[in-house]
């Protein structure tokens, strides 16, 4: 008997097995396909940052506890499964361009009092920081802390650093069932037979809903499909993140560039259209002309888990003992893995949280 059951083997899934087996726990990680490659992989890898102190709102705190714990999350992950994540401080450059930002004064002031350290920049400091930004563009601010990772460097190391601490991973398994003893679930079914553990983690993303429903739980929670585009030039001319608004420009190191996203409420539907490849390409070459001159690699989309009201559910299911569910991160899924598996691991082992649970409590969207 194991003890934990997790089911969902995304970044979210994952990251609390490692947390978890790090203290000493037995856990097993199911997923109905290969391991994190739904939202997990598709994202673009960025992390902004966030002040603690200044910190407002539920979300903020929540990002604010995540972000300090990325360069010793990643160095530990790199020494345990010698893979490289590609964590790197690579700064941000957030852009004043009209579609994105129409109320750009209000967005400029709510990163100001969110506590970071950032630089104001006119279109002659802009100009002097970013040669190659378009001329549509007349201002912007800086964020020195930005960060970013290999999303799919970041998974596998991941999946390394599971198996050396001994969790169990069954890909390729769905979950047909639970077993329950009254106010308790006891086990997992899935083809193979039952997998029995102390405590059940619903951790499956957008398709949380679905592994729920076999509880007689509704949860909601919806998929918003958003597209992502591959870029790449011999050299890129900036090292920066680039944000307008909820679009963005990823640069690696190795010449390519991630452009994204879209955002659309459409179902499980992945597919990639014309209009939203065509719109991501043409704002790229908008904020940085120069990638006209780009070869295109590919394109994608992936499913984030939205919740009623943007927030993650995470902590206890009401109605049972031993069931916990962290889903419903939408678009902050990688940045708030981190301090996810550590809010889990403290439930679990009945510790303090780092952060207060109430606005995230599952509760507030799910009926029996």
């Amino acid at each position: 008997m194991q003890d934990v059951n997790i089911v969902g083997g995304g970044v979210i899934g994952l990251s609390i097995a490692y947390e978890l087996a790090m203290r000493g726990l037995l856990v097993t990680v199911f997923d109905r396909q290969q391991f994190g490659k739904e939202a997990s992989w598709a994202g673009a890898g960025m992390l902004p940052p966030a002040d603690r102190e200044s910190a407002t709102t539920a979300r903020l705190m929540l990002r604010a506890a995540s972000q300090p714990l990325w360069p010793d999350w990643s160095q530990q992950l790199k020494e345990e499964s010698g893979v490289d994540n590609g964590y790197l401080n690579c700064g941000g450059l957030h852009v004043a361009y009209t579609t994105d930002t129409p109320n750009w004064d209000e967005y400029l002031t709510e990163w100001q009092q969110a506590g970071v350290r950032l630089e104001t920049l006119d279109e002659t400091a802009l100009r002097e920081r970013a040669p190659y930004i378009g001329e549509q563009i007349t201002s912007g601010f800086y964020l020195p802390d930005m960060a970013q990772i290999r999303n799919p460097r970041h998974m596998q190391a991941l999946l390394a650093a599971c198996v050396r601490r001994g969790v169990k991973l069954e890909p390729g398994t769905p979950i047909v069932g639970f077993e329950r003893e009254a106010t308790k679930v006891t086990g997992v079914r899935t083809y193979a037979g039952i997998q029995r553990a102390g405590r059940t983690i619903i951790a499956g993303g957008a398709w949380s809903p679905e592994i729920l429903t076999q509880l007689g739980l509704q949860c909601e929670l919806v998929p918003i499909q958003g597209q992502i585009v591959l870029l790449s030039m011999d050299r890129l001319p900036f090292q920066a993140v680039i944000e307008s608004g909820k679009r963005y420009l990823v640069p690696r190191s190795d010449g390519r560039l991630l452009i994204g996203s879209t955002e659309r409420d459409i179902g499980f539907n992945k597919q990639n259209t014309a209009e939203g490849v065509a719109g991501l390409i043409e704002f790229a070459q908008t904020l940085v002309p120069v990638l006209k001159e780009a070869r295109f690699e590919r394109a994608w989309a992936g499913l984030r888990p939205r919740s009623i009201d943007g927030l993650p559910y995470l902590g206890f299911v009401d109605g049972f003992e031993n069931l916990l569910m962290a889903a419903g991160h939408y678009r902050d899924g990688l940045q708030l893995s981190p301090i996810t598996a550590r809010l889990i691991r403290q439930l679990i082992c009945e510790e303090p949280t780092d952060v207060p649970l109430d606005a995230f409590s599952c509760s507030r969207g799910m009926t029996d």
